[in-house]
């Protein structure tokens, strides 16, 4: 009897040690916020270099390692900080090889400016001499790039252009007019660089004899002003009693625009020529680039509605144009057209991605402008185009085939009698190919599975897996995660939507849980995707809410008709969409009547006409940086999608969250940062204003000195504990 029960006590507390280690732990607002245990690794910064065997990376931000693409193992450390005594880089940014590799251009002490643009410190390490020097001695740089013979650098300080002559040791300015507020050089501007995605606009030719670059004269654009305050994190103690102002460019809808040049420099000589861009002023330069051969300039030029693209040949010793291509559209061009737009490896012919067809499909034409032929074809979205493979005669893209939901890469042969994905998971994946396209890596999430980098060969078969996020799925394995499911249902006018649940671990269908839906619902966006997404949701959700994302009309790849339909009345379906999908979602046998939506930006400006138009529908809903009316938004992003107010007034004022506060009858929480350069906190003042005046209460909060993202110090965590508590209070 003894022996029994000795036995009996060692496997109690075997069991109770082995169900204590095998506890999971529960989500917390600082796994996401403070702590980000759920951050999944990638291989970045990857290079291909000229062999077409290796690869290099940047590895911790202190070196730079060289990679075979047969092997997948590290091969050599091209660069590392501790090579150089006294090092003055402390952690490298990003980098850029010569063409001849050199050099390394090396990028340190970047300090932001807006979203894609910012100031750093760049160096040189030339591997000749295996000495490091800066790029300048006379201030930071932007935008420091090699000439195609490695031996010189063009780079923007405080609106003017430079060179720096390696050889020599020489700085030589190109550009003296340059001054804020006034004119730029080699740069976008504000509006340029948010809705172009892009931030140099200079580019050397291919013989590095000529430097062409675009001007803008912000002269007659109005200005903006920001409040600065002392804060706390960083505390700007100049403002301590009296508040400062920060002062930009901004061009608001149907407002003036900059206007721009294209010049074009030569070196040897030390003369600048102006480029023919035609004679309306009111246009866009929205790219440079040189033809392969280097004896034409491309320019493409964008008319003001953004419907009709033409792309110039200019004679870079002349100034002289011609138009070889134009792409039109009844609505708007896409801006992706503008990275899309390819010449392709044979320099012969370049690719563009259209949507004539009702679809964005792959078309090739000859660099003088001649159309071959349409290269894709079916009811599916291009969504990215890789290049050309002129030895196997093979082009190389992305697409929305199999579902909007997913993403392959696929392999076209020149003919098209070959048309295959080169990569078979099921979920999203992308690319970056080795130069000769031997090989491949290839990027691949779904929403049960971390991502996974892995290298292929132009056989497609897997050689390693170079990153799978081991580590994150071994964290995972600790914590109960909500369950993600994907749906769809059709609206009353007979719409199929797309949309994701998150369940509670726990989930009981004899239950019933509140609804939280979250959406950004903006042209050309997607939310519901089938990739890897863990986010401050999964914590909703295993709080005990249900959380639901549609995605409306207006969203990607689901064809041109889809995503253009809300042209000229943005916010009109997309809003119609959100109210729809919240009666769907009561709809189910495990929800109750309380349910609330929450957005960001375009989402919260989406959420604001969901408020108005669903009336008793709505328990609650949060605004985080709302437009609240379009005429207070840039003239890039808003004229692509409404055209001017002067030429659109009832498509603005209608659908204005401002002119449409009556049926709110949930609660409301506004929130905004007060420095937000993209969206103007003037747009929730003016709004609460109006749901003052209407009588309508709601709630507000306000972050000192935050941008658009509102972040910094303790501001995030503080931001999402406000969420929360909100939900909270108004759902349970």
């Amino acid at each position: 009897m003894k022996r029994k029960k000795y036995f009996l006590s060692i496997s109690l507390i075997l069991f109770f040690i082995i169900g204590y280690s095998q506890e999971k732990k529960t989500l917390t607002l600082d796994d996401f916020v403070t702590q980000h245990t759920f951050r999944s690794e990638t291989v970045a910064n990857v290079r291909s270099m000229n062999d077409g065997e290796h690869f290099s990376s940047l590895k911790d931000g202190k070196s730079i390692v060289k990679y075979s693409f047969k092997t997948g193992n590290e091969v050599e450390e091209i660069f590392n900080i501790d090579m150089v005594d006294d090092c003055p880089i402390q952690f490298i940014i990003d980098y850029e090889f010569s063409n001849d590799e050199q050099r390394i251009l090396l990028e340190t002490n970047k300090k932001q400016i807006y979203r894609r643009s910012y100031t750093a410190d760049y160096y040189i390490w030339d591997s000749y001499t295996e000495t490091l020097y800066p790029v300048s001695e006379y201030g930071s740089q932007q935008v420091a790039t090699f000439s195609p013979d490695g031996e010189r650098i063009a780079f923007v300080r405080e609106n003017n252009i430079y060179i720096k002559t390696i050889r020599f040791g020489t700085e030589q300015q190109v550009t003296n007019d340059g001054k804020k507020n006034k004119i730029i050089n080699g740069i976008p501007d504000w509006v340029y660089e948010e809705e172009f995605s892009y931030n140099k606009a200079f580019s050397w030719s291919p013989d590095s004899k000529m430097l062409a670059f675009v001007k803008f004269d912000e002269e007659a654009v109005k200005e903006f002003s920001i409040p600065m305050y002392k804060g706390l994190m960083p505390s700007n103690k100049e403002y301590a009693l009296y508040p400062g102002e920060y002062t930009f460019k901004y061009p608001k809808a149907g407002e003036e625009n900059a206007r721009v040049s294209v010049h074009i420099y030569e070196l040897k000589t030390r003369t600048t020529i102006k480029a023919n861009t035609g004679e309306d002023p009111d246009i866009y330069i929205p790219r440079l680039k040189w033809t392969p051969d280097g004896n034409d300039l491309a320019i493409f030029r964008l008319n003001r509605l953004q419907n009709e693209l033409n792309l110039l040949y200019a004679n870079p010793f002349t100034g002289d144009t011609r138009t070889v291509f134009t792409e039109k559209n009844e609505r708007y061009i896409d801006e992706k057209f503008l990275d899309h737009f390819t010449y392709i490896e044979d320099n012969e012919h370049f690719v563009v991605v259209s949507e004539r067809e009702g679809w964005s499909h792959l078309y090739l034409y000859k660099n003088t402008g001649f159309k071959v032929k349409q290269l894709t074809k079916g009811e599916f979205d291009v969504t990215d185009f890789y290049g050309y493979d002129h030895k196997k005669k093979l082009f190389y893209y992305q697409a929305a085939k199999r579902s909007p939901l997913q993403r392959e890469v696929y392999a076209l042969s020149f003919d098209g009698k070959k048309d295959e994905a080169i990569n078979p998971a099921v979920g999203t994946n992308s690319c970056i190919f080795s130069k000769g396209y031997k090989y491949y890596i290839n990027y691949y999430s779904n929403s049960k599975t971390p991502p996974i980098v892995s290298v292929y060969n132009n056989k497609n078969k897997e050689i390693r897996i170079i990153e799978d996020n081991a580590n994150l799925k071994e964290a995972l394995s600790g914590y109960t995660l909500p369950n993600h499911e994907f749906f769809q249902f059709v609206t009353s006018e007979g719409i199929s939507l797309n949309g994701y649940l998150l369940k509670p671990s726990n989930f009981d269908e004899n239950k019933k849980y509140p609804v939280i839906m979250t959406q950004y619902s903006g042209p050309n966006s997607q939310e519901v995707m089938d990739q890897w997404q863990i986010d401050w949701h999964f914590y909703l959700a295993e709080q005990g809410y249900i959380v639901a994302c549609v995605d409306p009309r207006g969203t990607a790849a689901r064809g041109e008709e889809f995503r253009k339909c809300t042209y000229m009345q943005m916010g009109k379906y997309e809003s119609d969409d959100q109210v729809e999908a919240a009666r769907y979602l009561l709809s189910l046998p495990y929800t109750n009547e309380n349910i609330a939506i929450w957005g960001w930006s375009f989402g919260g400006f989406n959420t604001a006409l969901a408020l108005h138009k669903g009336g008793e529908i709505f328990k609650a809903g949060i605004a985080v940086a709302p437009v609240t009316n379009w005429r207070f938004y840039d003239t890039v992003y808003t004229e692509r999608f409404m055209r001017t107010p002067q030429q659109n007034p009832t498509g603005y004022d209608d659908n204005s969250p401002i002119n449409n506060v009556s049926g709110i009858k949930g609660n409301l929480l506004l929130i905004h940062g007060t420095a937000d350069d993209n969206v103007h906190t003037q747009n929730t003042y003016e709004y609460s204003e109006a749901l003052v005046q209407a009588g309508i209460p709601f709630d507000m909060h306000i972050y000192t000195n935050r941008n658009h993202s509102i972040y910094g110090g303790n501001t995030r965590m503080h931001l999402y504990n406000k969420m929360f508590n909100y939900f909270e209070t108004h759902l349970k």
